[in-house]
């Protein structure tokens, strides 16, 4: 691979995070390019991803939109794409670590909702809307946290690491970074992500707020 690669997102995106982490364990060197204005509406803040969301793999004149997608070309890129080591989701059979899936990118979602609509646009927690979600988040991580051990028995092995357990991973780790709902009701998934932050690749991708940028001197 020759052409540079980049990554349009954020420090403290746990979508954006999700990648950058399956880049350093696949050996992948990914430059990243911040987003500073979350509340934009400019095409062009977020790097021609015409749906205003993060992140966005460029590669050359390519772009990749969309976490799961841009996984899969990681992979592509560093010539892993068939590496059982690193299992990508659309690699899974099993339909537990499918559904168990879908609950963390659900909750993902819903996680910027709750952040975005209550804590920065400072809309009324009760409101319908982000009570159902913050319901629905709470039941999906209750799931999840009842079924860890079997789901993780049912990703394929041996393996260094997977989408499910990276997405997961950054999803607590989120919500920890930007509370939404407690996490003391989940002993399972704090362990989990108390064993996954000892990888080098989530020391090395850690939230935080991105600096805001210099503004330009007048000429």
């Amino acid at each position: 691979m020759t052409d540079a690669v980049r990554l349009t997102g954020r420090s403290g995106s746990h979508f954006t995070r999700v990648a950058r982490i399956v880049a350093h364990e696949l050996g992948l060197p990914v430059e990243l390019h911040v987003v500073h204005d979350l509340m934009s509406v400019q095409v062009e803040d977020y790097a021609g991803h015409p749906g205003l969301k993060l992140p966005t793999l460029h590669v050359g004149d390519v772009q990749v939109f969309g976490t799961d997608n841009i996984c899969r070309k990681l992979a592509d890129l560093a010539g892993r794409a068939d590496d059982p080591r690193v299992v990508l989701s659309h690699q899974v059979t099993s339909d537990l670590v499918r559904n168990a899936q879908e609950l963390v990118w659900q909750a993902m979602a819903t996680q910027v909702q709750l952040v975005i609509g209550v804590r920065v646009g400072k809309l009324p927690a009760e409101h319908p809307f982000f009570a159902k979600a913050t319901h629905g988040m709470v039941g999906s991580l209750t799931w999840l946290d009842d079924n860890l051990d079997r789901v993780c028995a049912a990703l394929p092995a041996p393996r260094d690491v997977s989408v499910f357990e990276v997405t997961l991973y950054c999803l607590i780790e989120h919500v920890a970074f930007r509370p939404t709902v407690p996490l003391d009701r989940f002993p399972s998934l704090r362990d989990f992500t108390s064993r996954f932050a000892t990888r080098a690749s989530a020391q090395r991708t850690v939230f935080c707020a991105d600096p805001n940028p210099t503004p330009k001197e007048p000429r």
